[in-house]
């Protein structure tokens, strides 16, 4: 039925749940899983966010923020993954930074992936209710099947 699934986590419960059911239709048809997570980048001018000054911080500062940022995704996608017995099926795993649901638009439409595993809602579940879920960004534009996993 599906040859590559693309599971986009973010560590949260309804991301290992969806890594959960992907798991069972990738061995019930042979297909193999590729799990991503899409760290976000640094916001523009820090200083605002912290209390202090509007001056912007240094590019070495941003590099070193976006690269926390990353590790964290990492840490995330590994609590995921170690959730879940993958034994026996093949799986790649991925940490992008941008935009997770252009990530993980882009990330589908290049590798021509069958269907794409997701949980309903996130860890930013506040920021989904203002501005819409990733899963439903996701789901109204992918050049696939999206499945969402409450």
């Amino acid at each position: 039925m599906y040859q590559s699934i693309l599971v986009p986590v973010d560590g949260s419960e309804h991301s290992a749940k969806a890594l959960g059911v992907a798991a069972q239709l990738a061995r019930g048809s042979s297909a193999s899983l590729t799990l991503m997570t899409v760290a976000g980048y640094p916001p523009g001018n820090m200083g605002l966010f912290t209390g202090g000054t509007p001056e912007p911080f240094t590019s070495e500062n941003w590099n070193e923020i976006a690269d926390s940022l990353k590790a964290d995704a990492q840490q995330a996608l590994k609590t995921v993954q170690d959730s879940v017995d993958l034994s026996g099926i093949e799986v790649e795993t991925l940490v992008r930074q941008g935009t997770p649901a252009e990530g993980i638009l882009k990330e589908a439409e290049q590798r021509g992936v069958d269907v794409i595993v997701m949980g309903s809602r996130g860890v930013s579940d506040m920021h989904g209710m203002i501005f819409g879920s990733t899963s439903h960004k996701v789901s109204h534009v992918a050049p696939c099947t999206v499945i969402t996993v409450a």
